[in-house]
Formats: C-alpha cells, structure tokens, sequence
C-alpha cells in the first residue's frame, strides 16, 4: 500500500480482504454457525414441464430421525406478493417449470435434509407446454423495453438503404444458453429472534435483499438486517434476491430455529437465471470504401412465463458505428423455461459477438483490414440517441493493440499459415459497454487517533471494492491509505445499490468522495469525539446526462486450429481498453483478465441446451457445463490508455467488471475464421464443429 499522501488513487494496492480469504478468516453465508442452526434442502419439479401440485406425500421424509419439517405449496407461511414473481416460492401449486420448487425439507444437517428432500413424493396434474425452438415461433412479440431503452430503434430506411447497397453482408449468429456458475452457490442462512429477522446471504446487493424481503414479510425494514460481507462471485446470478433467502427464512418462521439453504449446484440453471439465447440476424450495406451506409441488427430470444427479461443484444449497434440508416430490435418469445436473467454483460456480450463478427465478414468483402474499417466507420455522435461521447477512444484501443500485438505484419489471406497440422489465425474485434451509476449513500468518520473510517453497503463480489473505496477516501481526505478503513457488506450500513451493471464502484465511490470532501474541510473530531459526516448523491448520480457516457476496448486474438482433432488452441489474448481513471492498477487488470479469460469461455467451452421434453438444461454441472481451466487459458494480457472524462463521477471512472468479456468471443471467432477460411456462426467453437467443418471444406 502507498503511504504517500494524496497518491493513493491508482496506486496498485493489494485487495484488503485477501488474507482473510486465503486463510478462512473470511466468513461466507454459510459459515454462519449460529447456535441451533439446521439445513434445509429443496425439491425441484421433477416429473413435469409444467403443470400443478396435486398431492406431497412427506411421510418418508418426516420419518427420518432428524427431520424437523418439510414445507410445501399447502402448509408453507405465506408472502405477500413479490414484484419478482420467481420469489413466490411455495405460495401455490402452480408449476410454471421444471425445476421450480415445490417443497422443502428441514433437518438437524445437511445430509438428512437432502436424504429428507429425495423422499419427498409430489403428484402433479400436467399441462401442454412449449419449449420453442424461438425462430419463427409465432408468440414472438416485440418488447417495449430492452434493458432500460426501447426495444426497437429505427433512424431512415435502413430496408432500402440495404437493398440499394453496392456491398452487403447479411447473417445469423447464435449464442446458445449460457449459465452464471459461482464459485459459492446461492446460498443464505436466516434467523428469527421474535419479529426481527436477520438474514446471512450472498448477494450482489444487500440493500435491495432488504428491502425485498421487508415487503414480502410485510414488516419494516428497520426489523431486518441482511449481512453480505463476503460474496463468492455471482456474474449477475445474485443481483436481486433469488429464492435461497426467501426459503432460508421461510424455513426459519415455521421452525423457530435458524435455517440455512445452500443450492446445490445442479439446480442452479433453473432457479438462478440464464443467459437466454439469441439468434441475431446482422445486415451491414456499405459502400466501396467501406463507409456504412446501413445496419439492420434483429434480435430474437426467449423469456419465461414467470416474468419478462430481455436478452437486449441489439442495443450495442446503436452505440458502435456510424451510418445513416439504422434498425435494432428486439423479438421475445415466452416459454414454458426456467427464468433468464442478467450474466456477465447482459446484451452486450452476446449482441457484440455478433456485430464484430459480421463487421469481419465485411472487412473480408470489401479487402479491407479490420482495424481500418471500423476506423472508417467512427461516429461523430452515438448512433441510436444523437447524444455527444463524453468520451470515446474505441480508435485509440485499435491502434494500441495494433500496434502491441504486431497486425501490421499479419498475412490478410485466410487458412496460408501453417505449423504442420495446425492452423494458426489473428482476430480482432472492439468493445463496449455502458456507463452506469446510481444514488449512494456513505459516511465518512474522522476519529481522534488520526485515522478515517468509511461505511457504505456495498458488496464486495471478488472485485476489490473495500480497497478501491479506500482510496478514493484517502485519496479525497489527502491521507496515507493505512489510516483509512472500510466497512462493508451489512445493511445497517448507509444504503447503496448493488454491484452490478458495472456501476457499483463508480456509485458508492461518489458517495464516498463526498463525503470525505467535506470531511476533509474540517477532519478533527470536536473535544476529542468522532466526527461523521454523510453523504447522499441522490439527484447528482441519477441526473440525466446530456452525454453518451461508454467504456470501449479493442481485442485481439491468436488461435492454433488442429486440424486432425478440431481442437482450438489460444496463444495469445490481448485486450486494451479506455475506461475512464484506473482506480486501482492490480484491481482493474485483474478484473479485465477475468472477463476475457469467460469471454474464452462463451467462445470455445461453455454452453447448454434446451431439453425440448422437460424445457431444463441437461448440463446442470460443471462436468457438462464446461469452463475454462487452468490449461485453456493462454497468456492474457490486459491493458489500458489514459482516458480523461469530466463528465463521468468526481473520481473519472467508468465502470470495468464487464467490457473486459465484450468482444473476447469476436476476436476469437474471428482468429479462427482467419485461420481456417471458414466462418462458423454458432458458439461455441467446440471441436466437433470445427472438425465438421473442415471435413465438408476438405
């Protein structure tokens, strides 16, 4: 840690929760050993794809030694009703999907509630249901909201802009359903001491769990305390409560006993959110010289009939490129499936994939470098809203990675590089992600011995956030980093907005830097007492801003291609990005590294299916979901260019946890269509596909 005063900010300090991580000091929800604690475990629908309860048979279970109750949709408490409809767990016998649950078993452990849940026996009465396939499925309807903006965008008339175009390029990209896979399960303990409920839960905002699970008990939020100190990873899974607190607490109520519930990991594709998947279909038109002249970016997706959620993968090419002619829509489908939700950059990961592929296709129409057609194509102002950039250095990513990556001596021509049976091929691709912030509050408290102590709840998810908000702190008061704690994670805490969105760091840091800047006018505590000053940027950080506020990136990507196995190996990853003030040099590369390293996942391991019979996902595990490892990830560079945006926060920061996976499955797609000559379109590129497709080419 830097001990210089007023030079914290951007230091590389090391992430202060780390030792505590690496020897089990730190506490996860269920490592809550309360006295008197016992586990939970939940029934799934099992039999059925859509239907209703008709009869629990819970005999076996309660006969178990052990066994304190299991709950079901006939005797649990009831909830009143959530806005989030996925959190009425047990509240009727309605069964919208397989793998909703259906009851839950309470016993003295873990392996009893589980032996208890496995003799739980439910009779269900069936019902049709639908599991697609979405194209061309005649429920499609076209959504008003695709991620906070319209879900259709159309600017002249791109139909016939397209039509009279002298070069075209018109495909269908897709993305299968991907799956967030924690490290820590979803996973909540709950307690009840007379009306005051306290729930231990891993979550990416506990503010919100909160207030969420105030209305569904229908009891002030002053009685509840929701602690999330240490988050396990969650990827989008745990931004909003999901139904391990509800049922921790549930459980809690009826027993009278603390309760903790602890997803197993098979049953999280069905309970936690998804990526849905998209097939986008992109039409580029452009002239000669490769100045585009129209966009046409359709996306078609699934939601459930629980609630609806948007895969909104069309909103990126209202950000991207310029032209005149301009449509991104959106086309939902409800199904009979499991929730989708937020993952790892909801709409720009899957929605980018498809448009810097389809902006290679074109660079290869045209004999154009791929650096220098998107160069050609540099909007003055955002495409889709006419707003002016607070800043934009996409151009400037390009020509850096260009240039430290060693383009400009890449052989054009696809499949001529050869190494025996392999193949190797370069790639690139850019990305981009939104600025967003939301109100915070903080507190900023000077005390006598000098040293600086900053309370806010936000959730540290792995990210480095009680680090970074201490030095934005001393950064603001002008102090030595050592002086300055954070504390974090507990909602008694002033109130925060989740970590999600990449806005957390950027949210709760403007709160912070408020805070300790008044703090710093007048730092001594009066006669020898703590001085605490708060701060709200409510009608600051939710203003509306004349800008189009972005962090871009630029990717690039060397691949070996065997030729024998279809096997893909990455030999190099290297991705620069413009995202405002680094706040923390260790911190933000790792996260960038960590978003290209599941980036490499979406592009070559990581995918499920939808069983047309049950409507689930048979890759419910990691040993059929398939991550990277250790040996998948090749050497990663991450790196940035000074950006200076005044329209951003005090701090000059944009939010970095997500553009790092924008772009990495491009890249990468595009290095193999370099070197193989041949565009695959459908991820990811397992080697089956790959070696299909040099068989019908060979």
């Amino acid at each position: 840690m830097t001990g210089t005063t007023g030079s914290a900010l951007g230091a590389p300090a090391e992430r202060r929760e780390g030792r505590q991580k690496v020897t089990g000091a730190a506490r996860y929800a269920a490592e809550y050993t309360l006295p008197g604690r016992v586990h939970a475990w939940p029934v799934p629908a099992a039999a059925v794809a859509r239907g209703r309860v008709t009869a629990v048979d819970t005999s076996a279970a309660l006969a178990l030694p052990g066994v304190l109750a299991v709950l079901t949709p006939f005797d649990a408490p009831g909830l009143a009703e959530p806005e989030d409809a996925t959190l009425a767990v047990l509240q009727n016998p309605d069964v919208p999907h397989r793998g909703w649950c259906v009851a839950l078993a309470v016993a003295e452990t873990l392996e009893t509630a589980r032996a208890a849940a496995h003799a739980v026996r439910v009779t269900y009465a069936t019902a049709p249901h639908d599991t697609g396939p979405v194209e061309g499925h005649p429920g499609a309807y076209d959504p008003d909201d695709a991620g906070g903006q319209p879900g259709r965008v159309e600017h002249g008339d791109p139909e016939a802009a397209f039509a009279a175009a002298e070069v075209r390029v018109d495909v269908t990209y897709r993305v299968p359903p991907l799956h967030n896979h924690p490290m820590e399960p979803h996973t909540s303990t709950a307690h009840w001491d007379g009306d005051r409920l306290t729930a231990y839960t891993s979550s990416q905002g506990g503010t919100t769990v909160r207030s969420v699970l105030a209305q569904l008990f229908r009891l002030p939020e002053e009685r509840i305390t929701v602690v999330a100190e240490h988050v396990g990873g969650g990827f989008g899974s745990k931004g909003t409560p999901r139904p391990d607190v509800v049922l921790a607490a549930l459980a809690a109520r009826h027993t009278g006993r603390p309760v903790t519930v602890a997803y197993p990991r098979r049953y999280l594709p069905t309970v936690v959110g998804h990526r849905a998947p998209t097939v986008q279909r992109l039409r580029l038109g452009a002239d000669p010289d490769g100045r585009l002249t129209a966009v046409l970016h359709d996306v078609t997706t699934h939601t459930s009939r629980v609630k609806e959620f948007v895969e909104y993968a069309g909103v990126v090419s209202r950000v991207m490129y310029a032209t005149p002619n301009l449509r991104s829509a959106h086309h939902v489908v409800p199904l009979d499936v499991p929730s989708p939700s937020w993952m790892r950059a909801p709409g720009e990961s899957p929605g980018m994939y498809a448009l810097e592929s389809a902006m290679d296709e074109l660079a290869d129409a045209l004999r154009v470098d791929p650096v220098e057609l998107r160069a050609r194509n540099e909007p003055e102002r955002e495409p889709g809203s006419g707003k002016p950039f607070s800043s934009r250095h996409v151009v400037e990513c390009l020509r850096e990675g260009a240039r430290r990556f060693g383009w400009a001596g890449r052989d054009p021509r696809p499949g001529v590089r050869r190494e025996g049976p392999l193949l190797i091929g370069t790639g690139v691709a850019a990305a981009t992600y939104p600025v967003q912030v939301a109100p915070s509050t903080a507190t900023a408290e000077a005390r006598p011995d000098g040293t600086f102590v900053i309370r806010v709840n936000a959730a540290d998810i792995g990210t480095g956030a009680r680090t970074v908000l201490a030095q934005i702190a001393a950064d603001a008061l002008g102090v030595p980093l050592e002086r300055v704690r954070t504390e974090v994670g507990h909602s008694d805490l002033p109130p925060a907005p989740l970590a999600g969105g990449s806005m957390g760091t950027a949210s709760w840091g403007w709160a912070v830097h408020e805070a300790c800047t008044r703090l710093a006018a007048d730092p001594s505590p009066p006669s020898g007492e703590r001085h605490i000053v708060r701060a709200d940027t409510t009608g600051t950080a939710d203003a509306e801003s004349p800008y189009a506020r972005h962090a871009f990136g630029a990717h690039f990507a060397e691949v070996a291609v065997d030729t024998v196995t279809g096997e893909i190996r990455v030999r190099r990853l290297l991705g620069i990005f413009a995202a405002g003030r680094i706040l923390n040099a260790r911190t933000a590369r790792s996260q960038f590294t960590g978003a290209m390293v599941m980036g490499l996942g979406m592009a070559l391991t990581e995918h499920s299916t939808l069983d047309p019979a049950f409507g689930d996902f048979p890759e419910a595990d990691l040993a059929s979901y398939h991550v990277p490892v250790h040996a998948d990830v090749p050497a990663i560079e991450a790196d940035w260019i000074d950006e200076h945006d005044t329209h951003l926060n005090p701090m000059g920061s944009k939010g970095i946890g997500e553009i790092g996976i924008v772009g990495t499955a491009a890249a990468l797609g595009n290095a193999v269509h370099h070197a193989t000559g041949i565009r695959f379109r459908t991820l990811p590129l397992t080697p089956d596909r790959i070696l299909a497709g040099l068989l019908s080419e060979g």
